[in-house]
């Protein structure tokens, strides 16, 4: 599958917007995980990276089911992104984050 089709239009059926995400971000050299809560538009850091959220969607007839959610991650003071696009909850491999020492993938949209 192709970045290009991971749009809000994708083949998923009816989705909605959440107001915010669950990203798990994974620091690979102390091999210590944290669960990160972020509203669109919000910005954290995980390390020296800068995450911020775009918008995550969800099947709306299954708000459980597979996430997507719209991420930009920029590493330390850079102005350069080290990634920006969708990441699937189901398929974090499919368009992940490709950094040497952390792991950033999303696991649900926060709903309420």
């Amino acid at each position: 599958m192709s970045v290009a089709a991971l749009s809000p239009a994708m083949s998923f059926g009816q989705t909605a917007k959440a107001p915010g995400a669950m990203l798990r971000g994974l620091d690979k050299v102390s091999g210590i995980h944290e669960d990160l809560k972020l509203q669109a538009g919000e910005t954290i850091s995980l390390g020296k990276l800068q995450i911020t959220l775009g918008e995550c969607r969800y099947p709306t007839d299954n708000p459980s089911g597979d996430a997507y959610a719209w991420i930009v991650i920029r590493d330390g003071n850079d102005e350069q992104t080290s990634f920006e696009g969708w990441m699937v909850a189901s398929s974090p491999a499919l368009n992940g984050l490709d950094h040497q020492r952390y792991d950033v993938w999303v696991l649900r949209c926060i709903t309420e």
